[in-house]
């Protein structure tokens, strides 16, 4: 795709997953450290199975409540935690309010009612019980790739935009952003680092955007050309994510990355 240079913007880095042979044996030899938060011993065992099972995870810890794994941090590095919500005296959220440094977080929890609030939390991602294979990987996929950005991502982007979440305002590098999804009055702008939540309606954020890098396909769903891997008829797939596509934008979206 031709892009034409623009005052918005100064160049754009080249999209992450467009390794060297030998940038992708190091990713093949990523290990991330995990811990997994449960009181649920049955719930514990499933996650650990799967992460056993997982090239890229290794098991460091897991704990039945959120004071235990306070203490136990303090003496174990993690890069990624499994988090439940609802434990006795302390909850997740508890805990992570607790914690000074912070790893990537993945939420497992049975009910859906916490997952605005998650996101408040920079989670990676926020899993229903009974967990399943596919968004188990899912979601370690995206913990993976915010990993690698953090680690190897040694480009600076000079490409972005300011939004204001949670009364404070913050960076967000286009390059970054995957796409943008409507939430009733609010946006979620998903990111390779985090989930942010915006109060803008979707036409004022499109605004925002340069409009030959980002195009809105659905009336909920504004996308992240570059970030595109695969796409039919009906939808669009960006890092496993099905994104779904209007009738109407089919032909604008297939011209634009067909230019």
């Amino acid at each position: 795709m031709n892009y034409t240079k623009k005052l918005f913007y100064t160049y754009i880095v080249t999209r992450f997953d467009a390794l060297t042979p030998s940038q992708n044996t190091t990713l093949e030899e990523l290990i991330l450290d995990c811990a997994v938060v449960d009181d649920s011993s049955l719930q514990r065992l499933a996650i650990v199975k799967m992460i056993k099972d997982h090239p890229n995870l290794r098991l460091a810890a897991q704990y039945n409540n959120a004071i235990e794994t306070k203490n136990g941090l303090l003496e174990t590095k993690v890069d990624l935690i499994f988090l439940d919500i609802e434990m006795p005296i302390l909850t997740g959220f508890d805990l992570l309010d607790d914690l000074v440094h912070k790893p990537q977080i993945i939420f497992v929890t049975g009910k859906t009612k916490y997952a605005y609030k998650a996101f408040n939390y920079n989670a990676i991602d926020y899993l229903r019980k009974p967990l399943t294979k596919d968004r188990f990987l899912n979601a370690v996929h995206k913990a993976i790739n915010l990993h690698r950005l953090k680690t190897e991502g040694n480009v600076e982007d000079d490409d972005y935009i300011f939004v204001k979440s949670n009364l404070k305002k913050k960076k967000v590098f286009l390059n970054d952003l995957k796409f943008i999804e409507a939430l009733g009055d609010y946006v979620k702008l998903v990111t390779y680092n985090e989930p942010i939540i915006v109060l803008s309606t979707m036409k004022a954020f499109e605004a925002q955007l340069p409009a030959d890098r980002f195009m809105r396909i659905h009336k909920s769903y504004i996308i992240n050309m570059d970030k595109v891997e695969k796409y039919n008829s009906r939808n669009i797939e960006i890092e496993g994510d099905k994104i779904p596509l209007s009738r109407h934008k089919k032909t604008k979206l297939m011209e634009a990355l067909s230019s």
